[in-house]
């Protein structure tokens, strides 16, 4: 059987072809051009496409807001949440106070009785300080927060983004990344990515399988060590098991780009011998492109990174699966 490999020597010593060279300088004019413009990018919803939902009276129950600000003037006896807006607070909240893709307000003279809880934007107060408990909190995770609202307004932004130059922009810089990245590793471990091309060459589905298992194992594995066992233990468990996934998906995905290169080049050129570079080139832009995809990126990317634990998990095994199964 015939071993597809990338052999160190001939790697640094292989000129880029020129269609690759012509795609790398078609790449950068596209990103020089991008800047300059300064696109607009994904059209951005206005903060006033909705009307707000306005408390003047007393509200027995939590207030949310589904795409627009609240302005909380009267009392509100639990809590009040938006989702894609503001939170204006000019009276009384007894409970939390929290908004994603927004800002909470506490003008002068209100009150905010329970915890505060800010995704995106931020929270503001008049100069003196607010009335709060003691015993309340505030959090806040700021930035992102006109995306996080236009989000918040029209969910299907999550899985058909806007087709935009920007948003091309931003692809370019993703497959100049990969085919970067790709072209270091496989300098530094030819032999590496060689043998896990061959091994997911040899058996995809067992690799796929393998992944599944690990990505399950490692999610709920996490999540059972930061309900069971202490804080310390749990978090350290936590970040060792995001380090290893981190990195299982950055070699995984390099290697499935090479082979998909290779059989790219298979079948696009009637070369007898192909240019490893112009491989890992092909591979980088098939699978960012297949990752763009409209309602389609989610599975492409659950499918990368299942496939990359598996081709890291089986790093050690032999390629001669299929060789084995037949003699036994």
């Amino acid at each position: 059987m015939r071993s597809l490999s990338f052999n160190k020597s001939e790697f640094v010593s292989d000129a880029v072809p020129k269609a690759a060279l012509n795609a790398i300088c078609l790449i950068f004019a596209i990103i020089l051009l991008a800047v300059i413009t300064k696109a607009e990018g994904v059209p951005t919803l206005s903060k006033d496409d909705k009307p707000p939902l306005v408390i003047d009276g007393v509200s027995e129950s939590d207030v949310f807001g589904i795409g627009r600000s609240i302005i909380i003037r009267g009392t509100a006896k639990k809590g009040a949440m938006s989702f894609g807006g503001d939170v204006i607070v000019e009276g009384t909240v007894e409970g939390d106070v929290a908004t994603i893709g927004g800002s909470v307000w506490q003008k002068e003279g209100s009150r905010i009785g329970g915890d505060v809880i800010v995704l995106g934007g931020a929270y503001h107060h008049d100069k003196k300080a607010p009335e709060r408990q003691s015993a309340s909190t505030t959090i806040m995770f700021a930035g992102y927060e006109q995306e996080l609202r236009n989000l918040m307004r029209d969910p299907t932004t999550l899985v058909a983004p806007q087709i935009s130059f920007s948003y091309l922009g931003q692809k370019v810089l993703a497959i100049l990344f990969w085919f970067v990245l790709s072209l270091a590793l496989t300098a530094v471990t030819p032999n590496s990515v060689s043998r896990s091309i061959a091994r997911l060459q040899l058996n995809k589905m067992r690799v796929a399988v393998i992944g599944c298992l690990a990505a399950l194992v490692s999610t709920f594995g996490t999540i059972y060590c930061l309900h069971y066992l202490p804080t310390g233990i749990s978090v350290l468990i936590s970040l060792l098991v995001l380090i290893l996934v981190f990195l299982s998906y950055i070699f995984g995905r390099i290697v499935i780009h090479a082979a998909t290169g290779q059989w790219l080049q298979k079948k696009l050129f009637n070369e007898k011998k192909h240019s490893e570079t112009l491989a890992l080139l092909l591979g980088a832009t098939a699978w960012t492109l297949a990752s763009s995809l409209p309602y389609i990126w989610p599975l492409t990317v659950a499918f990368l990174m299942a496939t990359s634990l598996g081709i890291a998990l089986t790093a050690r095994y032999r390629t001669q699966w299929k060789q084995e199964t037949v003699i036994n």
